[in-house]
């Protein structure tokens, strides 16, 4: 069963930082491509960030670039995403998902998805 569980969201000021974190559990993550997709408030879901099994294939949505970087603990068999100067437009649910030996995320393949983490940006 692959089963995913997001932690690190909240509450958060603009400009501020929050770290999100996927951990993986009956699998291992090394497998296969992780992406971080967010849903805002009354608005699709959309792709935040994808890291391919290739090395160095790691792309950014245009909204998030600079600000936001991927990582894989491979110790912890976990994903992670630092947010860094966060504003009000970077809120919503936040989910991981996994896709099977793949070097990008289109959402429709996505083979298991996290619950979900809110991460609300607000002063």
């Amino acid at each position: 069963q692959l089963h995913l569980v997001e932690s690190g969201g909240g509450l958060v000021q603009p400009g501020g930082s929050l770290r999100l974190s996927c951990a993986a559990s009956g699998f291992n993550l090394n497998d296969y491509a992780v992406g971080w997709f967010r849903q805002a408030p009354g608005k699709k879901r959309e792709e935040v960030s994808c890291d391919g099994i290739r090395d160095d294939d790691t792309t950014y949505a245009h909204s998030v670039r600079g600000r936001f970087t991927f990582s894989r603990d491979n110790t912890k068999n976990t994903a992670s995403l630092q947010m860094n100067n966060l504003q009000p437009e970077d809120t919503g649910v936040y989910y991981c998902g996994i896709l099977w030996s793949a070097w990008a995320c289109p959402e429709t393949s996505v083979d298991s998805w996290g619950k979900g983490i809110l991460v609300n940006v607000s002063s």
